[in-house]
């Protein structure tokens, strides 16, 4: 009869009962594994914690970082960072533009920024202009806001549209042009390391702070940023699905980074 199972007769005719538990198991073994293989060398999830990408990803974004497009080193294989691995393998070089997750020098925590200085480049803002190899990147105002970071400060912020010299495009916010960071030395950066800088240029500690970010070695980066596949107010925790409703930014969801 549909919708009935019969149970596996056991070697002296009685039946016996699967063991529902150890199947149980084995699949929860096996989706673990392929969640594992997936995270270490497809997509990684990672989570907007602060202000400094504001307002290309926001604070309570969840984007995916590619492994595989800059192939892969022991940052990239976590949570393997153990495994004996020198350099990258695979995988092609970060480009101007391109937002990328990383782990800085002398930290042990993941950042998220935008790569601007390649290897051998020279960096330097000069009244809020980010100057590359002696010329200043082309910078077009556009608007005004308000911005708010991780503590709930709110303050006016101006918004332009930069263009790197490879024709990368995007939108970044100051408070204005006389801030600690507006005006810098001139830094030249390493053969295999890379300059990483926040759009929120006035709230993002990056490569410009030597002391806490610096340059970026080739072999620290994880992956490049993809998509945003969630988005909600306040960081709120997405298992508190009790206050998806009015936080929960759909349309942020499932979206390029870099629209």
């Amino acid at each position: 009869m549909a919708g009935k199972t019969k149970s596996k007769p056991s070697a002296n005719g009685k039946p016996t009962v699967k063991n529902d538990i150890w199947e149980t198991v084995v699949v929860l073994f096996q989706a673990l594994l392929i969640a594992l293989v997936f995270r270490s060398l497809l997509f990684q999830p990672f989570s907007i914690p602060t202000a400094s990408l504001q307002s290309n990803l926001l604070i309570g974004d969840y984007i995916l970082t590619s492994k595989y497009t800059y192939g892969y080193s022991k940052y990239s294989f976590s949570p393997f960072e153990f495994l004996p691995i020198n350099g990258r393998i695979f995988g092609r070089a970060p480009e101007q533009g391109e937002i990328a997750v990383f782990r800085p020098v002398p930290q042990n925590v993941d950042y998220v920024k935008r790569v601007v200085g390649l290897p051998g480049d020279t960096i330097q803002m000069k009244n809020g202009v980010l100057n590359i190899n002696g010329t200043a990147v082309k910078k077009e105002r556009v608007g005004t806001k308000i911005d708010t970071d991780s503590y709930g400060t709110s303050i006016p912020v101006i918004l332009y549209r930069e263009t790197l010299p490879n024709g990368a495009s995007y939108i970044v916010q100051e408070i204005s042009d006389n801030q600690a960071l507006d005006n810098t030395a001139e830094y030249v950066v390493p053969d295999g390391h890379f300059f990483m800088m926040g759009d929120n240029r006035d709230r993002s500690a990056d490569s410009r702070v030597l002391r806490s970010v610096g340059y970026v070695p080739l072999e620290n980066f994880i992956g490049k940023a993809e998509v945003r596949f969630f988005s909600i107010k306040d960081n709120i925790n997405p298992w508190q699905i009790w206050r998806w409703p009015g936080n929960v930014r759909l349309e942020r969801m499932f979206q390029s980074v870099y629209q």
